[in-house]
């Protein structure tokens, strides 16, 4: 007989969603079970279920264990909810091994429902598709409800070909077979067969539309994306903030804007989900302004700031400059994953600040949050950049004793880096060779570098070469071995570099600056006269030249020019460098003390990097720039690189 007091409770759980609520109604319960000669199975299976969609998963299994000390029995209705709980994290598999077992005294095992529920535990989670197969040969019949879950056990364990045979041999297929599939193939990046399923359908819901939208963004593909997105005849938030997505991968800032109002006006709620692209385009971009909008956005509508969210704040913050409000963000995050660690490690790493770098790989250690290959990777560039030979040496031999962690080619690349950046070229490529695994490209290019800076044409042409039969089409290879041999005037192996480049159809990426001002960004490339103030920018730039001329005896660094050209046209050359267009319009539009933050997509050339540090002191300015490799901060006449980079 159930009291009148737990029968209260029934309604109250039924409709219950907030976590804080269910713990106060879980608690009044537990009060009322004592007092109960018979608790009944309903309330642990409602309990159950709350509990298992909760964030706290594991509290559904020890609410289970209470069960089992009473004289109350699990029905059909209770194995699916804990099951559902133990498909919440690969940690809680061995719980749903101990479940099999308990579902196979009960009798309950030939229930579809269980079953299906097994199949997904095995496949999705355990990734065991031998046990999975072995649960659905057993079912007696069947159901769609079977097939779903082991079609879609095959897609999350990425056997897609297995999955395309289960699909295949349905008798019955469902919205949730179809869908599944076109999931499948998007995941695996198979945009033509995802889309031939999705044609196929003959009846499609929204999950069909989000999942071939999902499959477009997945490959990058943001007018097919759009395409798709603009043919829905119904969106959801999952539509809008993948098609945000979408334009936040593909770095279209001005696009994600517009599109974000969109949403706003046709009456769909932002999502934490909505912002965290939003922020990412911003990162990307180097857009601090309209990611300080976006934060303010977040603020005044209340949006819960997760560690997720809170996370790509903290890297949206340091890619644009502003890394102590990063670590104001980041020591605010209560509870601090891996994930947020890393984002705070790498923003100090692209600052060169590998000492603070290493302080916090001490600090994160010390938390109980356990560090990846990406955090070391973090650790290793900054040494690089700050040119500590010992410290990274240290790291990369006690990666895997000390932290447990594999050292992979990218940090041995990390290392070569530092070792050629100090000119120590003849330790990186023993280094190279000591590797456990095949040098790729980017630890080529890394020793190749090295050259560059340390002028050394014997290692560069061994290395140019394999870099060459390596990455035939980048076209950075062939500039910068083309580069070496014209700082040596070896100007016939220059142009024939510059020859092969021509032949093979492949042009040089241009050097791209950009500044932002009032939440609008100025893009401008070499050369470029296609800003409507073009005419006032180059007016500008002789104005700043002249000044530093007189005041401080500045004359353009002709030897950046790896051409053989005469002096006169090589300053012209310097005179058009994207990042010189970029300050010029800067120092235009700002007022006096206003600090400059320019955007480069290259590495920034020593005229214009020496340039940067007399304007910052001839023009009493904070010049921040991000190039391709770090950030630079200018200020009295020097840089935070300390002509290091």
């Amino acid at each position: 007989m159930i009291s009148q007091d737990l029968h209260h409770f029934r309604p109250l759980l039924k409709s219950c969603e907030n976590p804080t609520h269910l713990n106060q109604i879980h608690a009044q319960i537990l009060k009322q079970f004592p007092n109960l000669q018979y608790p009944p199975i309903f309330q642990y299976n409602v309990l159950i279920r709350g509990l298992a969609a909760g964030k706290s998963p594991v509290k559904a299994l020890s609410l289970y264990r209470s069960l089992l000390q009473t004289q109350t029995r699990p029905n059909n209705f209770t194995f699916p909810f804990l099951l559902k709980a133990c498909s919440s994290s690969s940690s809680l598999v061995p719980s749903g091994l101990s479940l099999h077992a308990h579902i196979v005294r009960t009798g309950l095992d030939s229930d579809p429902y269980i079953q299906s529920s097994l199949i997904h535990m095995y496949a999705a989670v355990a990734k065991d598709v031998k046990s999975a197969q072995k649960v659905f040969d057993l079912c007696s019949v069947h159901q769609t409800v079977c097939w779903n879950s082991m079609l879609d056990g095959l897609v999350k364990c990425g056997e897609i070909e297995l999955a395309r045979l289960v699909f295949d041999r349905m008798g019955c297929r469902d919205i949730v077979s179809w869908n599944t599939m076109i999931n499948g193939y998007s995941l695996v990046g198979d945009l033509k067969l995802a889309r031939e399923v999705f044609d196929k359908m003959p009846c499609k819901n929204l999950v069909s539309w989000n999942s071939i939208l999902g499959g477009y963004n997945k490959c990058g593909d943001v007018e097919g994306a759009l395409r798709v997105f603009r043919e829905m005849p119904h969106r959801d938030v999952v539509s809008w903030n993948t098609m945000l997505a979408c334009y936040a991968q593909s770095g279209n800032c001005d696009e994600a804007f517009e599109l974000f109002d969109e949403m706003q006006h046709s009456g769909v709620k932002p999502t934490d989900a909505t912002v965290v692209s939003m922020i990412s385009v911003c990162a990307h971009l180097g857009a601090l302004e309209r990611g300080e909008w976006v934060h303010k956005f977040i603020k005044e509508n209340k949006i819960e700031l997760n560690t997720i969210l809170a996370t790509t704040l903290v890297d949206m913050y340091a890619k644009c400059g502003e890394i102590s409000r990063a670590y104001q963000i980041f020591y605010a995050i209560v509870d601090k994953d891996f994930l947020a660690w890393n984002a705070i490690i790498a923003g100090v790493a692209v600052y060169g600040q590998a000492r603070e770098a290493l302080r916090l790989l001490d600090e994160m250690r010390e938390s109980g949050s356990v560090a990846d290959d990406m955090t070391f990777a973090a650790v290793l560039s900054a040494c690089s950049h700050a040119g500590m030979v010992k410290e990274g040496k240290y790291l990369l031999d006690c990666m895997k004793v000390t932290y447990g962690v594999e050292p992979k080619v990218e940090h041995y690349g990390c290392v070569i880096d530092l070792l050629a950046r100090k000119g120590l070229l003849d330790e990186a490529v023993l280094l190279m060779e000591s590797m456990p695994m095949e040098p790729n490209a980017p630890v080529w290019g890394a020793l190749l570098g090295g050259c560059r800076i340390h002028g050394n044409s014997g290692v560069a042409d061994d290395v140019g070469r394999r870099l060459l039969s390596l990455q035939p089409k980048h076209s950075g290879r062939y500039v910068l071995l083309s580069n070496i041999y014209a700082s040596i005037n070896r100007w016939e192996d220059a142009s024939k570099i510059r020859s092969m480049m021509t032949n093979k159809g492949i042009s040089k990426i241009p050097g791209t600056s950009m500044i932002e001002l009032k939440g609008i960004l100025h893009k401008f490339v070499a050369g470029d006269q296609s800003h409507p103030e073009s005419k006032k920018i180059y007016q500008k730039f002789i104005e700043v030249s002249e000044r530093l001329k007189v005041e401080v005896g500045y004359s353009p660094d002709t030897k950046q020019v790896l051409l053989d050209i005469e002096e006169e046209e090589k300053g012209h050359i310097l005179s058009v460098h994207s990042e010189k267009l970029a300050i010029s319009f800067g120092l235009l539009h700002t007022g006096l003390g206003a600090t400059i933050r320019i955007i480069k997509n290259l590495r920034v050339c020593r005229d214009c990097h020496h340039l940067m540090k007399l304007i910052s002191k001839v023009y009493d300015r904070e010049i921040v720039m991000r190039d391709r490799n770090r950030f630079h901060l200018f200020k009295d006449g020097a840089c935070s690189c300390m002509d290091y980079w």
